[in-house]
């Protein structure tokens, strides 16, 4: 287990983390996310001993890491760095087996359980089939693979990776992170600084989001990556969903759009409606929604951009309150969409409408102007206002 207790680090002068305290339990895949200049690197520099900390302490499985030699150190922890160059051009191989040295004594020579080491190690990465090129001739992102291949084979209870998909195609993103995670499911300590936040939520048991050398929060991804925070973190509007095909969080980062004139009600839930709702929040509309089934699709995107959602148990009766309100966002609104099929009573809000906007697809329970979502904005901004019967609370 990896242990911060208010850890703390300067750099020239500058605080780069401030009272840090975390844990990270052995079998855990753990994220750190935050702008450039968070922390993040630093945070996993001081977990590997490159850096001490100014105040606090970092223990492995109870000892501080200060207290540990090179090479007991290199046995406990691997770390793979954010840069693919290396200063030697040997082969695949001889880079791999490098991860062996502090398993060895100061001269001694490669054995077997080294040599399965490194051989298990490259099937893992998929870098068997180069192993005995230069590392030298080598793509950025095969690089990458190899050098995580060394941190494999020196098969540490603990692995450290920064960015460690920053140089790799879309195909190897998701190998890199599955073999991470198939690490942590075998009992490592796996920390990981991660840009893509959507990746961090879909392979991480948990996530720290670090901004200014501060850790704002530490838990589930589906806790830690809300709009809010993710506003304080990165100064950024996003919509936060749930993704249809992983059932993680999916972050859409939101234009700096100026604010319309315009109020729009979406009726209808799923995933079509949610990107909607995200859609029209893009383009500064202000939004509101419901009534949406607590656990429906649409109500993370919801929550995190619209004005006002109305909410209610699924498979029962939409309570009177319920209704009521959702009947005056209607009323409020210059335009209701409708984004998916409705009926019962969200059908009767969408007879209520003055004006409804029906995508295509939606069969629409009274006339209406029938769409598709790529003319949906421009209907919008078409549609006239009314002042005189529009009340906005």
């Amino acid at each position: 287990m990896i242990r911060l207790e208010d850890v703390s680090v300067e750099l020239g002068g500058t605080t780069v983390l401030e009272e840090v305290s975390m844990d990270v339990e052995a079998g855990r895949f753990l994220a750190l996310v935050g702008p450039n200049g968070a922390g993040k690197t630093t945070l996993l520099r001081t977990c590997n001993g490159v850096l001490s900390p100014d105040a606090g302490t970092v223990t492995l499985d109870g000892t501080p890491v200060e207290s540990l030699s090179a090479r007991a150190l290199g046995r406990e922890v691997a770390t793979v760095p954010q840069g693919t160059e290396l200063a030697f051009d040997f082969d695949v191989r001889d880079v791999v087996a490098m991860g062996r040295t502090p398993h060895r004594s100061r001269f001694g020579t490669v054995d077997a359980e080294d040599r399965e080491a490194v051989d298990a190690a490259l099937e893992r990465t998929d870098t068997a089939r180069f192993a005995d090129r230069s590392v030298g001739a080598l793509s950025g992102g095969e690089r990458q693979r190899v050098i995580i291949a060394r941190a494999l084979a020196q098969a540490t209870p603990v692995l450290l990776l920064d960015e460690p998909t920053a140089s790799l195609d879309i195909n190897h993103q998701v190998r890199t992170l599955s073999l991470a995670r198939e690490l942590a499911d075998d009992g490592k300590t796996v920390v990981a600084a991660i840009h893509d936040l959507e990746l961090a939520a879909r392979f991480c048991d948990e996530v720290a989001l670090l901004s200014d050398g501060h850790l704002l929060a530490t838990g589930p991804p589906a806790e830690v990556l809300t709009a809010d925070r993710l506003e304080a973190a990165f100064d950024v509007r996003t919509a936060v969903s749930t993704d249809p095909v992983t059932g993680t969080r999916a972050v859409t980062p939101l234009s700096d759009a100026p604010p319309s004139d315009r109020r729009v009600h979406v009726l209808g839930g799923g995933h079509r409606a949610a990107r909607v709702i995200g859609r029209l929040a893009d383009a500064g509309i202000e939004v509101t929604a419901g009534v949406l089934p607590t656990g429906d699709a649409a109500l993370a995107t919801a929550g995190s951009v619209a004005r006002e959602v109305v909410v209610a148990p699924p498979f029962e009766a939409i309570p009177a309150d319920r209704r009521a309100a959702a009947a005056d966002l209607v009323d409020a609104a210059d335009a209701t969409v409708l984004a998916a099929p409705v009926d019962g009573p969200n059908a009767a809000l969408a007879d209520r409408s003055q004006t409804l906007l029906a995508l295509e697809g939606t069969d629409p329970p009274r006339d209406a102007t029938v769409l598709p979502s790529s003319d949906l904005l421009a209907a919008i901004e078409s549609t006239p206002r009314d002042d005189a019967t529009v009340t906005r609370p």
